[in-house]
Formats: C-alpha cells, structure tokens, sequence
C-alpha cells in the first residue's frame, strides 16, 4: 500500500520560515516526480512545485517562485519543501504528491498524502 505522509506544518507569523516534508513507502521513490500542492477553502487544488525522479528538474508556481524550495533525497524516500518569506496567502493545506511521468500542474497525480495545514498570521 502506498503512503504519502506530510510533517512540518504549523502556525508562523508573515516573513518567517518553515519546512515541510513528506515520507513516501510502497513505492519506487526514485521512479517518482514528487511534488506539493495547496488548498483553502472554495477554492481548487493548485499546483506548488515539483521536482523530477532525478532530482535534477524543479518547477515551481510564480506564486511561490523565488522564495520556496523543493528537495528530494531517493536514499530516505523524503521529499521537502523549504517555505521562506511566508507571506498570509500562502495559508492553505499542503499536499504531497507523487507520479510516475509528471507532477506539474497535474491534478491527477498517482498518489496523494492527507495533507498539512500551514497557517501564515499578519
């Protein structure tokens, strides 16, 4: 059975920083494009960023762009989102999730964790 389980989530105040990760099994990690989307409320899921099974390929959302970074280590099964400059908007449940070609923009992602709730205050 394959499991996607999100960590790091929490309550940070605007401009500060957190770091989010996810622990993949029942899967060939490395076989895997991983990769974070958000949600709030009324709202769809949007992508965040993705990184390819190499490691070598990141794309991230211009929303985030500049100021998140994606990281992978095939060796632990983890993939991480570093989070600097927290700005308000970017409150959301996180999510991670795993495909065998792709993860960005893709909503059909072959996995999904249950996701982690970062709240960003004024």
């Amino acid at each position: 059975q394959v499991q996607l389980v999100e960590s790091g989530g929490g309550l940070v105040q605007a401009g500060g920083s957190l770091r989010l990760s996810c622990a993949a099994s029942g899967l060939t990690f490395s076989k895997y494009a991983m990769g974070w989307f958000r949600q709030t409320p009324g709202k769809e899921r949007e992508f965040v960023a993705g990184i390819s099974w190499s490691g070598g390929i990141t794309f991230y959302a211009d929303s985030v762009k500049g100021r998140f970074t994606i990281s992978r280590d095939n060796a632990k099964n983890t993939v991480s989102l570093q989070m600097n400059s927290l700005k308000p908007e970017d409150t959301a449940v996180y999510y991670c999730a795993a495909d065998a070609d792709y993860v960005d923009y893709n909503l059909n992602c072959d996995y999904w964790g249950q996701g982690t709730q970062v709240t960003v205050s004024s």
